[in-house]
C-alpha cells in the first residue's frame, strides 16, 4: 500500500483545523503543470525551492557574522532552516498546513543580497532611481522569473498560496507590497506563522551567536526580564558561560517564546470565530503573536540586541566594508557593462542595465562578492 496525492489530501483534510489551508483547494499555478502522484502541491513547492541555486547560495550569505568569522555562526542558510523548523512546530500545534508554512519559510530569504541587511541597504540606495531593491521582492522574482530550471515556464511555477506567502512576508524590518495578491487581505495563518517564525529564529539565534562570539557577555544581559527568567530557571549566577549552559539557556528561551505564542494565538483564534482560511485573512489584525506581557519582554530583548550586537563596532565595520564593496562593483559594472559575465550582458536588453547589475550582485555569496571585487580592482589578480 502506498499513499497517493489523493490520500495525502484526505489525511491533510482530517488533520488540519477548519482555518488551515488545504492543498486540494489551491488556486493553482500560473502555468499548466501536472501535479505529482506522491506529493501534495505544497510539498512539491517546498521541494522545488530546496533544489534552487538561490537556496544553495544561502550557505555563504551573512546572517550577522560574515562566513569567514567562524564555522559555527549562523549563515543565511542555517537561519532559513531554523525558521522552517520553528514554522513547522507552530503550524502543527495550531492546526495550520505544515507543508505550506515550510515552503514559505524556505523561500523567504532566497532574494537576500550578500552581507546581510547592510548589502540590502547598499543595493536599495544604488537602485533608488531604478525601482529600488527589496529582498522580499527579489525572492518573488527568483521563484517567478530568475531561476531557469524548466523549459516549459520561467521560475518555479509555484502555487498561488506559496507565492502569496512570499509576497506577504513581513517582519519588523520588512513591509510587504502585495499589490497583485489581494492587498486588502492579510496573509493567511500559514503566512503569519512564517513571518513570526522568522523573528523568533533571528532573535534567539542572534543572541546565541552574540554570546558565542564574546560580543555579548552574560553580565551585559542582567536586568533583561527574559534573561532573568532563564537564570532563575537554572539557578545560574555565573559571569562566564560555557557552551552547555549557553545551549541550555537558548533552548529554554525558544521554548518560552514558542509556548507563549501558541497559547496566545489559540486564544485569539477562538475569539475570532474563524472557520475557514478566508476568515483569517479578512480580520483587521494578525492572529499569530505573543501575549501582551511576552511581547514587552521580547521587545526588551530585541532592543538590547540592536544596541549591543547589531551596532557593535565589529559588525558595523563589516557593514561599512560591505557597502564599499557593493557600491564599487555596481559603479564599475555600470561604467563598463562588458566586465560582467556574458550571460548577464545578454539580459540587459530585457531587464535594463541597472536591474541586471542588481540581479548579478544580489545573487552573489559573501565570498564571491569579495573575490569579484578583488578581480575588478586588484591588478595583480587574473580577471
Amino acid at each position: 500500500m502506498y499513499f497517493d496525492r489523493g490520500m495525502l489530501e484526505e489525511l491533510e483534510d482530517k488533520a488540519l483545523a477548519p482555518y488551515g489551508m488545504r492543498s486540494k483547494n489551491t488556486r493553482g499555478r500560473a502555468y499548466l503543470d501536472s501535479e505529482p502522484e506522491f506529493r501534495s502541491s505544497f510539498q512539491r513547492d517546498r521541494d522545488r525551492v530546496l533544489h534552487t541555486t538561490a537556496f544553495r547560495r544561502l550557505e555563504y550569505k551573512t546572517q550577522v557574522f560574515i562566513n569567514n568569522e567562524g564555522d559555527y555562526f549562523r549563515t543565511r542558510l542555517t537561519h532559513t532552516l531554523e525558521v522552517a523548523q520553528m514554522g513547522r512546530t507552530l503550524a502543527r500545534a495550531l492546526g495550520a498546513n505544515e507543508d505550506l508554512v515550510e515552503a514559505i519559510c524556505l523561500a523567504h530569504d532566497l532574494g537576500h543580497s550578500p552581507f546581510g541587511h547592510s548589502g540590502e541597504v547598499a543595493l536599495n540606495r544604488l537602485m533608488k532611481d531604478y525601482g529600488g531593491f527589496d529582498h522580499n521582492k527579489q525572492s518573488y522574482r527568483i521563484v517567478t522569473e530568475l531561476e531557469q530550471r524548466y523549459p516549459e515556464f520561467p521560475g518555479l511555477n509555484l502555487t498561488w498560496e506559496v507565492r502569496e506567502g512570499i509576497v506577504k512576508h513581513e517582519s519588523e524590518y520588512d513591509i510587504s507590497d502585495a499589490r497583485d495578491y489581494n492587498p486588502e487581505l492579510r496573509g493567511n495563518l500559514e503566512t503569519q506563522i512564517a513571518n513570526v517564525a522568522d523573528e523568533l529564529a533571528y532573535t534567539t539565534h542572534d543572541l546565541d551567536d552574540g554570546l558565542r562570539s564574546g560580543m555579548i557577555s552574560p553580565p551585559m544581559l542582567d536586568g533583561i526580564t527574559l534573561w532573568e527568567t532563564l537564570k532563575e530557571t537554572y539557578n545560574w549566577r555565573g559571569q562566564v558561560m560555557g557552551d552547555m549552559e549557553r545551549h541550555r539557556m537558548i533552548r529554554q528561551l525558544v521554548g518560552l517564546l514558542v509556548t507563549d505564542m501558541v497559547q496566545a494565538t489559540d486564544s485569539r483564534i477562538k475569539q475570532s470565530g474563524a472557520k475557514q482560511p478566508l476568515d483569517v485573512q479578512k480580520l483587521s489584525y494578525n492572529l499569530i503573536g505573543f501575549s501582551e506581557e511576552m511581547y514587552r519582554r521580547n521587545r526588551e530583548l530585541k532592543d538590547f540586541l540592536y544596541q549591543n550586537l547589531y551596532r557593535h563596532y565589529r559588525v558595523m565595520r563589516m557593514q561599512v566594508k560591505a557597502e564599499q564593496i557593493i557600491s564599487k562593483m555596481f559603479h564599475a559594472f555600470h561604467a563598463e557593462p562588458s566586465t560582467m559575465p556574458a550571460q548577464y550582458q545578454k539580459m540587459i536588453p530585457l531587464r535594463g542595465l541597472e536591474r541586471t547589475i542588481c540581479d548579478y550582485i544580489a545573487g552573489m555569496t559573501d565570498r564571491f562578492a569579495i573575490e569579484e571585487h578583488q578581480r575588478l580592482f586588484d591588478p595583480a589578480l587574473r580577471p
